[in-house]
């Protein structure tokens, strides 16, 4: 049975009919009617323009909702960073031997040019190559003219290959040998603390031992594993 389209009076707002609601509007609440001010008139043409939009926004809203058992891909479902591939063990236990057999032969051959090497003396880390001098404030116990032997060296180059220690190298693989060739003390350093009307004055000479070292050879032996 059609129900007759309602008439509207002025001053009177008039509710869509029950029908339409139940029609289009399931699971949610009913949609609001727009209110206006005192002797606004609603038209039965507006009414079901009002009732069309809001039938077709709940059906956009439902059509954009995600599938069940689909999980939007955002930065917490996967990291910004691309993903990082490992390599293969087997392989890359391959390219290690390669590259220690080339090495080795590099050494044993000696066409490694000149090399360098970081070691680690009196507190400090210092870049020698051969024929270096270095000066440290420190006091040795051996004597000008003795030949030491730096043991902690951390790294060791040449033109071709870079070998790094972790921490220290092995030391049958590489030897730093240097030359004590003088002992001395620094620049006199004047501290002076003074403080006016109060008959106040100290005065503070500083004196630091300092011993001068050449590095001699840097030597490197083929037993890379």
């Amino acid at each position: 049975m059609a129900t007759a389209p309602a008439r509207c009076t002025p001053g009177l707002v008039v509710p869509p009919p029950l029908s339409a609601l139940r029609g289009c509007c399931r699971r949610t609440t009913a949609p609001s009617v727009p209110r206006g001010k005192p002797g606004w008139r609603l038209s039965p043409r507006r009414a079901a323009a009002f009732l069309l939009s809001s039938a077709v926004r709940h059906q956009s809203s439902q059509s954009s909702s995600p599938q069940q058992g689909l999980v939007a891909k955002t930065s917490l479902s996967s990291p910004p960073w691309p993903e990082v591939k490992l390599p293969d063990p087997a392989e890359e236990a391959k390219y290690h031997a390669e590259v220690v057999r080339r090495v080795n032969g590099l050494i044993a051959a000696g066409h490694y040019g000149r090399l360098f090497a970081v070691v680690h003396f009196a507190s400090k880390q210092w870049k020698v190559t051969s024929e270096d001098l270095i000066m440290m404030d420190n006091v040795l116990e051996a004597e000008c003219g003795d030949r030491i032997r730096m043991e902690k060296v951390l790294l060791v180059g040449a033109d071709d290959f870079t070998l790094i220690g972790r921490p220290l190298l092995g030391k049958e693989l590489v030897r730093v040998e240097a030359t004590v060739i003088e002992k001395t003390e620094s620049w006199p350093k004047i501290n002076m603390r003074f403080r006016r009307r109060r008959n106040y004055q100290r005065t503070q000479i500083i004196v630091n031992p300092q011993t001068v070292l050449r590095i001699n050879t840097i030597e490197i032996f083929p037993c890379l594993s």
